[in-house]
């Protein structure tokens, strides 16, 4: 058995490596804190260039970012209509829950589209005016050269009636080609900006009604 000094000696011994485990351990902390708050501006710096290889310098007519293509990495990417053969190149988000309603209700209930009839994502340079929307994945063209940009009396008194309760599904968010001055009755497009509230409203409906049998998309409408 030691002596009370050695029992000191052991427990100041004790102390110090506690000590220094913990000044260690603090070490470690604060070199994990340093490398992940040096990661932080890379990652950020990352992302921008990113995003300014994706975008072209311009906003659309309905105030949203164009970009320079679709499935390249940006906010616009191709994807399936739901019970069809379609697929479209959209903005991701709440713009393709609205906008993909709209053509998957067409399909349904107006005129099944084939493979290649729902146009959305256009490069900006093909584009002018309100179709610059599809630079910036906010419009879409159905069966293009069905309707010609300019000629109303497109669609039978019936399938009218269903496009206008289409819209009123969308509140006001999306406006009709065939309501132009000029009517291009193919087109459809998102008619507010990115900051709009309604937006997020109208597709957080529609998604309700997606997850709900007898509800959205496919639903007969009774014409009276």
């Amino acid at each position: 058995m030691g002596t009370t000094g050695d029992k000191l000696t052991r427990r100041t011994v004790l102390r110090a490596g506690v000590a220094a485990v913990a000044v260690a351990g603090l070490g470690t902390v604060f070199a994990t804190t340093a490398r992940a708050t040096d990661r932080e501006p890379a990652a950020a710096k990352a992302k921008e260039r990113a995003r300014a290889r994706v975008l072209v310098g311009g906003r659309s007519a309905n105030g949203w970012e164009m970009e320079a293509g679709a499935d390249i990495g940006g906010s616009i990417w191709t994807r399936p209509i739901t019970g069809s053969p379609v697929t479209v190149a959209l903005r991701i988000g709440a713009v393709a829950v609205v906008l993909t309603h709209v053509v998957r209700r067409f399909h349904y209930e107006i005129g099944a589209l084939n493979s290649g009839e729902a146009l959305g994502y256009q490069e900006e340079a093909s584009v002018t005016g309100y179709e610059t929307n599809h630079a910036s994945g906010t419009a879409v063209d159905l069966r293009p050269g069905w309707y010609r940009p300019g000629v109303s009396g497109g669609f039978l008194p019936a399938e009218l009636v269903v496009l206008r309760d289409v819209l009123r599904d969308c509140e006001g968010i999306v406006s009709w080609g065939g309501d132009r001055v000029r009517p291009d009755e193919g087109h459809f497009q998102i008619e507010v900006g990115p900051d709009d509230p309604r937006l997020a409203k109208v597709a957080a409906k529609i998604q309700d009604w997606n997850s709900k049998p007898g509800k959205g998309a496919g639903v007969l409408l009774a014409l009276s």
